[in-house]
């Protein structure tokens, strides 16, 4: 085979194998069935795709073709039965069974007639039923984008780069090395598209399974704006920090604090939908930006808290929160209503006014004078060109922190 073609194909096995290594990741966070279902569409595609290059050993040119047609059903009809389980189409049970059944019995039955053809006809009706059955996913697709399913569209546009693939590989079938480069090509690159756009495709419509587990797992104690812990949460975070630790421990505990002074002006100006969206851009971005170690809560209705045990010194602490700081700074346009049309066009440019707090709450302090002094001082810092301040040791007056930046 040409260097070039094996070059295309080495990129798309590549790309398979970057899906696979993102789906281990999902799946050790326990998110099993968007990390199965990725894998499944990655595996099957690539086994597909090494078989019709002579990958994989099927035996003699008249064995490897008969293969090579039950193969191509079988894949089409698992894959075509997964492309219908995204779309939810087999969400009613009783429907799902009889689809699933009715595409199980035709696969049969088109394997079985395959043994008694020769291998030349076994291939012919073998691409022929793989490209029809892709045919009708793609009628499928578009019907469920025509009633309003946009995720439909990127079913859409996954399933008509397999049918590029699918026709590349029945050219390729016979004789792979023979193959023109550019038929490698355009296959190769067709299948690096499917398996990406239908990983995507999957991500989004599994990422509510998602969210629901954290709702049904917090309960009344799960904000679902900024997906962090809501007031009554973050009070019990706080109690943890401050009185869960052992006895005789006499590490501080860093409280910084999160006051956005502009939410009320936002409201007043667009409506209480880019408020929301407002506080969720913010918790995602905290989310991002703060180490794993550090517990974060919603505090009141215009800011956050963040709670760091362990740390090393206060300048850890500044650090920490001039990042939080230029994070949360940065411009956003916001949507101005829930309408589907204003959620993707956003209307409202924003960039929130940020402050930050920064003690460090020595043992025996009690918490609610610790996270009021830091409040206070997240709302000083509105006026600090860093927005960023802290208690001075010695004299315990609020200065700004100078000299950090976020990276």
């Amino acid at each position: 085979m040409d260097a070039m073609a094996v070059g295309f194909w080495g990129a798309y096995f590549g790309t398979v194998g970057l899906l696979l290594a993102g789906s281990i990741a999902a799946f050790a966070r326990s998110l099993q069935r968007v990390a199965v279902s990725a894998a499944l569409f990655a595996l099957i595609s690539a086994i597909y795709f090494a078989a019709y290059l002579d990958w994989i050993p099927l035996g003699e040119q008249p064995t490897r073709l008969r293969w090579l047609s039950q193969i191509s059903v079988a894949s089409a009809a698992v894959l075509a039965s997964m492309v219908l389980a995204m779309l939810g189409v087999l969400r009613n049970p009783r429907r799902g069974r009889l689809v699933r059944m009715s595409i199980g019995a035709a696969t049969l039955t088109v394997i079985g007639i395959e043994w008694l053809l020769t291998t030349d006809q076994a291939l012919a009706l073998g691409s022929a039923i793989t490209i029809s059955m892709a045919f009708a996913m793609l009628y499928v697709c578009i019907r469920s984008a025509e009633r309003g399913d946009r995720l439909a569209w990127w079913a859409v546009t996954g399933v008509s780069f397999m049918i590029l693939a699918i026709a590349g590989l029945s050219v390729i079938a016979r004789n792979p090395p023979a193959a023109p480069l550019w038929v490698h090509a355009v296959s190769a690159v067709s299948g690096m598209f499917y398996v990406s756009v239908m990983a995507t495709a999957l991500w989004i419509r599994y990422s509510y399974l998602i969210e629901l587990r954290q709702v049904v797992t917090h309960g009344p104690s799960y904000d679902p704006i900024t997906r962090m812990r809501s007031h009554s949460e973050t009070g019990q975070m706080v109690g943890l920090a401050f009185f869960g630790h052992a006895k005789g421990d006499t590490r501080p505990v860093g409280v910084i604090a999160v006051a956005i002074g502009n939410f009320y002006m936002l409201e007043q100006l667009h409506g209480r939908a880019a408020v929301n969206h407002a506080l969720f851009v913010c918790g995602n971005r905290l989310r991002r930006c703060v180490p794993g170690q550090v517990e974060t809560g919603r505090l009141g209705d215009d800011g956050f808290l963040l709670l760091v045990r362990g740390f090393r010194n206060e300048d850890v602490l500044a650090e920490l929160a001039a990042t939080v700081a230029e994070r949360l700074g940065r411009p956003v346009t916001l949507s101005t209503s829930a309408a589907p049309a204003d959620l993707e066009a956003g209307r409202a440019y924003w960039e929130a006014q940020v402050g930050v707090g920064v003690v460090a709450a020595q043992p025996g302090q009690r918490p609610s004078q610790a996270i009021t002094t830091a409040r206070d001082m997240a709302r000083t810092a509105w006026t600090y060109p860093s927005r960023v301040a802290k208690q001075e040791p010695g004299t315990g007056a609020v200065v700004e922190v100078p000299g950090f930046t976020a990276p």
